[in-house]
């Protein structure tokens, strides 16, 4: 009987794969120029587009100093990621908006996954993917306990 290949050594490798795509699409490659704190922000705040996000709740959802938001606003600012905007209610607090150039970069990116999503499940019926993510929390419970 021929020895398989561990499974984790399997993970690892489809790991490394799924990286190197998401890595090498435009977007990704843009987004990495503008450093990996400015695209989970842009993340969140498109998550939270019905909401109004303020630069204390980036530091709470970030567990970032004021300092360092205030660095990295700024600097979003500067590119034309974000705007800083009143609210009626506290003329004191200035909201945190993406510009279109963040939304569409936004867009862009999950497009890009979108599509590796639909890669990764080409050929699988409906019944193989629900038991691919059943196998994945199995895996995933039997390594946390």
């Amino acid at each position: 009987m021929q020895r398989r290949t561990p499974v984790g050594s399997e993970i690892h490798a489809l790991s490394n794969l799924l990286r190197r795509r998401v890595e090498n699409t435009k977007p990704m490659k843009y987004v990495a120029q503008i450093t990996g704190a400015n695209g989970w922000i842009i993340g969140h705040l498109a998550l939270n587009r019905d909401r109004d996000i303020f630069q204390r709740d980036i530091e709470k959802r970030f567990s970032i100093t004021r300092s360092t938001a205030s660095k990295v606003l700024t600097r979003m600012e500067q590119k034309g990621l974000i705007m800083r905007q009143s609210v009626d209610y506290d003329q004191r607090l200035k909201k945190i908006v993406l510009t279109d150039k963040a939304l569409a970069l936004h867009e862009a990116i999950i497009r890009e996954l979108d599509n590796m999503e639909a890669d990764l499940l080409r050929g699988f019926s409906e019944e193989e993917i629900d038991q691919l993510y059943n196998f994945i929390a199995r895996l995933k419970k039997n390594i946390s306990s």
